[in-house]
Order: structure tokens, then C-alpha cells, then sequence
């Protein structure tokens, strides 16, 4: 291995990482996740962790780390949802906005002071939103997707709302195989629209990054990213500036890792080798 990444892992203070696929899969911590995070605090470095998910709040990530042997505070979890929300409140405080997700991300945008209407469905069970009508869409991770609220969104965008997501995730790692993300609504409203999203607040969005470098207040060069997708978890890191590391626990396999581009700078088959790499990065 290149001398340098040891180098690199010695100076490292904060390390990222992702949660499913990462940390968990379902209710199971994967192998060594809770050593690995234990052994990184108890050498005075900081941990935080990221999702793209946005089907809770922070605060129920951080109780379910803390349930799988992980503990967390809502300080040290980002969501594609809290990202969202904090930019948009930021950049677009007065739009009306139409949500295909699910109620708790309605909630936490709603708590950045945002207006999310409510749709309602006619005689004829047409959908029917808000009569101020949506001048933006955001699309989530939604398991009670339907073709109404598809069709919603598509008309509300042919008549020039905003274009928002939350994260572009094909599909969503759980225990025997993934299920569909956002990523797979946002490619048939860009399919049926010819539009592309404006914003994407989830990895590997610089966005995220962004609020992750602020909650952890380091430089991207003094910081690790963790993850089992290349496509946003090493994609991320690498476009900020960090080591990146891909964990073949979840989404990815070591051939797609070998050809990636970029590339990651640690290959690891679960998180036991982190924890051999950083003894081995003490000694010099």
C-alpha cells in the first residue's frame, strides 16, 4: 500500500461513515462496526455519520445506533432530509413545495419552516394538491409510492416547478437484496420531463459535505469517508479532498472497486481491516 495513505490515516481526525451497507444492514450491526467506532473515540478522534435516507429524523438514526451497541446523538447523524431541508431553507424559504415521500421527511422540512402542501385526492380519485399549487417538487425515498403521486409530480413539473431530491440512490441495501431508492423515481420524472433535478442535497452532493465539515469542524484533508457505494460514498470524499475507503459489506464488490473512477484509496472487506490499518499507521 502506498505509503502515504499510512501517513494520511495518522494525521486523519475525523472519520465519516456511512450507515447502511456500512454500519448496519436491517437491524444487525455488520462485523466490527461497533469495535471500530469504540476504538476510533477512545483514540480522541471524531466520528460522525451520514445517510442518505430520508425516512427519519436524526434523532431516530442516533437511537438506532446507539440500540445496535453504536452510541449517537443527533448531532453526530446528517440525513439527505436534514440537508435538504437546512439548504433549502437557506436559498428557497417562500416556494410551495409538493413532497413524494414520506411523512417524516414532510415533518422535518415543515421544522426548517417550510411550506409542504397537502394533496388530496377528488370525487374521482384524481389527485388534486394544495389549491396555491406547488411550485417545487422534491422527490424522496418513498415506500408509498404510487402512480398518483407520480403523476402529481409530473404535472407539476410540466408547468415549471423546481426540480428537488433528496438523494439519487437506484436502491436502498437491506438484508437479501436492495429495494427501490429515490434515485429510480427521480430517473422516470427526468425520463417522462426531459428535465434534469436542480439540487440533490444526499451524497455524493458537495452539499452534504458542506454541513458534514461544519458539524465536525476539520478540513477535508484531515478526514476519512467510509461507504459501500463508489458511486456517492467514494465519490464524495474524493471530490472534497479526503481519504475515501470502500467496505464490501454492502452495494459494491471488489472487482467494480478495482475499476472504479474515481478510485478509493482503501479497499476494505468489512471494517475489522480499518481498525488494522490505523495500528499499523501508529506504528509508522
Amino acid at each position: 500500500m502506498n505509503p502515504l495513505i499510512y501517513a494520511n490515516l495518522r494525521e486523519t481526525e475525523g472519520f465519516i461513515f456511512d450507515l447502511d451497507g456500512t454500519l448496519y444492514l436491517g437491524e444487525q450491526a455488520l462485523p466490527y462496526a461497533v469495535e471500530t467506532i469504540r476504538e476510533i473515540r477512545e483514540r480522541g478522534k471524531r466520528a460522525l455519520f451520514v445517510s442518505n435516507k430520508p425516512l427519519e429524523p436524526r434523532q431516530s438514526y442516533a437511537a438506532k445506533l446507539t440500540r445496535l451497541g453504536i452510541p449517537a446523538t443527533s448531532d453526530e447523524v446528517i440525513t439527505s432530509g436534514y440537508v435538504l431541508g437546512y439548504h433549502l431553507s437557506k436559498t428557497f424559504p417562500d416556494l410551495n413545495y409538493y413532497v413524494v415521500g414520506e411523512e417524516n421527511l414532510k415533518v422535518e422540512m415543515r421544522g426548517f419552516g417550510l411550506k409542504v402542501l397537502v394533496e388530496y385526492w377528488d370525487q374521482d380519485e384524481r389527485s388534486v394538491i394544495h389549491p396555491d399549487g406547488a411550485d417545487a417538487v422534491v422527490i424522496a425515498f418513498d415506500r408509498t409510492l404510487d402512480y398518483r403521486k407520480l403523476n402529481t409530480a409530473y404535472q407539476a413539473l410540466r408547468q415549471g416547478a423546481r426540480f428537488f431530491a433528496t438523494n439519487p440512490d437506484k436502491t436502498c441495501p437491506m438484508p437479501g437484496g436492495g429495494i427501490p431508492d429515490a434515485g429510480a423515481t427521480l430517473a422516470a420524472l427526468e425520463h417522462l420531463t426531459g428535465r434534469k433535478v436542480e439540487v440533490l442535497a444526499g451524497k455524493p452532493s458537495p452539499l452534504m459535505m458542506e454541513v458534514a465539515m461544519q458539524q465536525l469542524g476539520l478540513p477535508a484533508e484531515k478526514c476519512l469517508m467510509t461507504g459501500d457505494r463508489l458511486e456517492t460514498d467514494v465519490r464524495m470524499g474524493k471530490e472534497a479532498g479526503m481519504l475515501a475507503a470502500v467496505v464490501l459489506t454492502g452495494a459494491s464488490n471488489r472487482s467494480r472497486a478495482e475499476r472504479a473512477d474515481p478510485a478509493p484509496d482503501l479497499i476494505l472487506e468489512n471494517l475489522g481491516e480499518l481498525l488494522k490499518l490505523l495500528e499499523t499507521g501508529d506504528k509508522g
